[in-house]
């Protein structure tokens, strides 16, 4: 057992220089910034809801508002250990040059609960779709298929009203921009694009909170959250023949986070 530990380890060690032989990893840049939150609840019946809600980020170390996103989605609960469900939301989002992108996302969800006494432990996974225009089809993938994974623990023996909990989570992307080129020390020779067919984990996110349930109608959520990114940067011509760059961002932003929640 101790072997398959050691060789895991050099194998998530090594990974950033496996990256290094296609690319550059940048240095880790750092970011400080606040997400604001409201959702509505709406019990329809028995086990199936509706919501919809709405966010806005702010980055730049507190400096600038990053991104906002409003959306709706239904959910199920098959039973007690299982809920399912779906959604849609719109996403504007700013991006390195400072200019404003629309995004528009479709996602599915399967949560998983256990209860163990006065703890609370589940498990959440989310398929998301995400579409976007992307000026060259060679550097972006224009309809980018993801899988995000959280695990949760909460604890509900301080009172009715107040759970805190901390989650961990972990998302995959599977099909960015596929190439192969060859490096003569100064530029990059050989390139052919393969296909949107690139799969590889590129964000851990890290999370402690509390929830705060008023009353049976209004609830908010204040946390801190913590994201490590690492994304694949390709910067080929536009007739995608020849490859100028391949770069590798690496970013850890926290947040502090609060959202208000209507369930009726």
């Amino acid at each position: 057992m101790d072997k398959k530990i050691l060789i895991l380890g050099i194998t998530l060690a090594l990974s950033p220089l496996a990256a290094l032989a296609q690319g550059t990893v940048n240095d880790l840049e750092r970011d400080m910034g606040a997400r604001i939150s409201i959702e509505v609840d709406k019990k329809i019946s028995k086990g199936f809801h509706a919501g919809i809600e709405a966010e806005a980020r702010i980055s730049d170390n507190f400096g600038n508002f990053g991104r906002y996103q409003a959306g709706a989605g239904l959910t199920y609960k098959v039973n007690p250990w299982l809920k399912v469900g779906g959604g849609y939301l719109f996403i504007e989002k700013r991006n390195t040059s400072y200019e404003w992108k629309q995004r528009h996302r479709i996602y599915g969800d399967v949560m998983g609960t256990v209860r163990s006494g006065d703890w609370q432990f589940s498990l959440k996974e989310r398929l998301q779709l995400t579409h976007r225009e992307v000026g060259n089809e060679f550097q972006n993938n224009p309809n980018s298929l993801t899988l995000k994974s959280r695990l949760k623990v909460s604890y509900k023996g301080i009172s009715k009203a107040i759970t805190p909990y901390v989650f961990a989570e972990a998302r995959n992307v599977f099909n960015d921009p596929a190439c192969k080129a060859s490096w003569n020390g100064s530029e990059y020779s050989d390139y052919e694009f393969l296909g949107y067919s690139d799969a590889y984990f590129n964000r851990a996110r890290g999370c402690i909170g509390l929830e705060w349930k008023m009353d049976k109608h209004n609830s908010f959520d204040f946390f801190l959250l913590g994201d490590y990114c690492y994304d694949k940067e390709i910067d080929t011509n536009a007739e995608g023949t020849k490859l100028k760059s391949l770069t590798y961002d690496q970013a850890l932003n926290f947040n502090l986070g609060i959202g208000y929640k209507f369930s009726f």
